[in-house]
């Protein structure tokens, strides 16, 4: 069974490629890929099948949701008319564009608009790994509008492979209908997997348990979206979203930090078994195509790419001149200018989301025949997403130097903010706090005496003076703290080695030792 066998060698595989690509300046996706179409030639691997239901079951709700807890819900309603117009209209555009261009290359409808949903939608995980020197509003943006457009291109994908197996007529009603089945219930269901997840976490009181509720609430709302024939990925995202909001005021420290730790290693692992495993049947597709084939389905490759960039761009400027338009009418300003649109246009990238569909697209129609194209929309879709990733990510820096965004401090700035409010709000409540524990007036004073040199380092902060004696102190205390837990550590491994305590001991104690050395790690911020 090569079960156990898949496991190790996808592992393996994320393992290796994580530890290179930053050496040999690649980025890690291609990596993947190119590791899962070395491993086709292995002949044991050349029969490994994705079932489609469980490449969107397992794979998109847990990546889509990890993304939708992260995002900025007050930055989504600041750019809300960009994200709705390029997550809606421009995914359904670029996804028709393509169809058109794969037709007139040879390629039945059916197909061709399976093809061109595929690679339509943009993906959130590549736009966070590959633009981090972008500014938060821009990040932001390219985000959501991944988060919105992957609900889009699926209604698309999915009306496009009903039609095409067989399962579904195209008639205008009953397109319309499905789309707005597809919206209204994906959003529905998703508000009500937050619902029931939130009314949950309200009743447990065990870090176990709500680590668990949390992992349920993308899965559940999934399959009840894909159970009424609604999206699900739009109720994934819909879920995330008002977790997002209403869970940190649920939850506790303990069940923040495993959640943290829980999904960003869980959605690390799936976005590379996805790239992997797309890489081996993009091989195996590779093979069972004649040569003339191939070679035919390369040039769609460059085709389909540069149509793609061109899409976009021409989307950008046209919304871009009508928002104008009307923003000069109505004596508004546009948020977006030419530099943010020369930006966007060469940050489309495409990666997990689009592998997903591709792999998912079943092997037989209704009557029992092959889907038509299957290899060559798997083959196509890999090689799309590897030049996007590659030459985008080329571009993407020398389009940053021409384009000269202004350097984004707002975070910075906000985090000394809250900083600052809290601990002024604190040392406010500290004496009614101090009564209310019973806490001694040497107490107090220590902790007042501490919260106000806090202060004093984040007023240096702001003013940016490196050599303000507080900051001095701060960084010198902060090292040395550091170096004494880290001590304590040692001291504690040795007690163990010599047998003066045991193990179970020494994980309870270190346990403190490493909250406190993640705190004094994270309080000097980057």
């Amino acid at each position: 069974m090569l079960g156990p066998e898949l496991v190790v060698v996808l592992g393996l595989a994320i393992a290796l490629t994580s530890g290179i690509a930053d050496r040999i300046r690649v980025a890690p996706p291609v990596l993947l890929l190119l590791f899962g179409a070395a491993l086709a030639l292995v002949p044991e691997f050349t029969h490994v099948q994705l079932p489609a239901d469980a490449v969107l079951l397992l794979f998109l709700p847990a990546l889509l949701y990890w993304e939708s807890l992260t995002t900025s819900l007050r930055e989504i309603r600041k750019n809300l008319r960009g994200i709705v117009l390029m997550g809606t209209l421009l995914v359904v555009v670029t996804a028709g564009a393509v169809a058109v261009l794969l037709h007139l290359l040879g390629m039945p409808w059916g197909p061709a608009w399976v093809l061109g949903a595929a690679v339509a939608p943009t993906d959130a995980t590549a736009v966070g790994v590959l633009t981090k020197m972008l500014p938060r509003r821009n990040v932001t943006v390219l985000r959501a509008e991944s988060l919105v457009n992957d609900g889009t291109t699926l209604v698309v994908y999915g009306i496009a492979v009903a039609v095409t197996v067989g399962t579904e007529e195209l008639t205008v009603w009953g397109v319309s209908a499905m789309l707005a089945l597809s919206y209204l219930g994906g959003v529905a269901a998703g508000l009500v997997a937050a619902w029931l997840g939130t009314l949950i976490l309200r009743r447990v009181d065990t870090v176990v348990l709500e680590n668990l509720v949390t992992l349920l609430v993308p899965f559940v709302a999934f399959l009840a979206a894909e159970a009424i024939g609604a999206s699900g990925v739009l109720a994934v995202v819909a879920a995330g979203i008002v977790v997002s909001q209403v869970g940190p005021k649920l939850d506790r420290a303990e069940t923040r930090q495993q959640v943290r730790a829980f999904w960003s290693f869980l959605t690390f692992l799936l976005n590379g078994a996805l790239f992997v495993l797309v890489g081996i049947e993009a091989m195996v597709a590779a093979r069972a195509l004649e040569p003339a084939e191939l070679l035919r389905a390369t040039g769609v490759i460059a085709a389909v790419a540069l149509a793609l960039v061109l899409v976009r761009f021409a989307f950008l400027y046209v919304a871009g001149g009508s928002v104008w338009l009307v923003t000069r009418r109505t004596g508004g300003t546009p948020r977006e200018g030419h530099r943010d649109r020369l930006v966007s246009g060469f940050a489309g990238f495409r990666g997990a989301v689009s592998l997903a569909m591709a792999v998912a697209v079943p092997r037989t129609l209704e009557s029992g025949s092959a889907f038509p194209d299957r290899d060559v929309i798997v083959f196509v879709t890999a090689g799309v997403v590897v030049v996007t990733i590659v030459g985008q990510a080329l571009v993407l820096p020398a389009v940053l130097r021409r384009a000269a965004l202004p350097e984004d401090e707002s975070v910075g700035e906000e985090r000394r903010y809250a900083e600052r409010t809290a601990i002024e709000e604190a040392l406010d409540a500290l004496p009614r706090l101090a009564r209310s524990t019973g806490a001694d007036r040497a107490t107090v004073e220590r902790l007042r005496k501490e919260y106000e040199a806090h202060l004093d380092v984040i007023q240096a902060r702001e003013e940016e003076d490196d050599d303000h004696p507080a900051l001095q102190r701060h960084d010198t205390a902060v090292a040395l703290e550091l170096a004494l837990v880290r001590h304590k550590a040692a001291t504690l491994l040795r007690l163990r080695d010599a047998d003066e305590i045991d193990d179970l001991v020494l994980r309870q104690v270190r346990s403190g030792y490493d909250a406190e050395e993640a705190r004094l790690n994270g309080s000097t911020p980057a």
